[in-house]
């Protein structure tokens, strides 16, 4: 994600539409895009400020509120896969995650998974 625009660049913008220019003229003269002044005018119409919002993940996820769920059901069986306990989890939680999703969980939690099933 690229880094947002200065909130000066953001102010001269909101300015120029004021003194009278238009959307175009402001981009034009500021060398930025016309929706970069469409959205500055609106953000400041809307809350009066001209802060950029806050990018990225908020750290919160679909497997957030399983933690605990997926620490007890490896505890129990430490020779799950990674497939069948994202089948496990889309069965008792109905919730459908990709199988890379429960991978990164499992090592955020630091517990080691089979890559096959366990033969006979």
């Amino acid at each position: 994600m690229g880094k947002p625009h200065p909130v000066e660049l953001r102010a001269r913008a909101v300015a120029l539409v004021e003194q009278g220019n238009t959307h175009t003229e402001a981009a034009r003269r500021l060398c930025v895009s016309i929706k970069f002044v469409n959205d500055m005018v609106r953000l400041k119409r809307e809350t009066g400020a001209l802060r950029p919002k806050p990018q990225g993940n908020p750290g919160r996820g679909k497997l957030t509120d399983v933690k605990g769920w997926v620490q007890r059901r490896m505890a129990a069986r430490p020779d799950l896969t990674i497939d069948e306990l994202t089948a496990d989890l889309a069965a008792e939680h109905d919730l459908k995650v990709h199988r890379s999703s429960v991978g990164r969980l499992l090592l955020r939690l630091g517990l080691s998974h089979k890559k096959r099933p366990s033969g006979p």
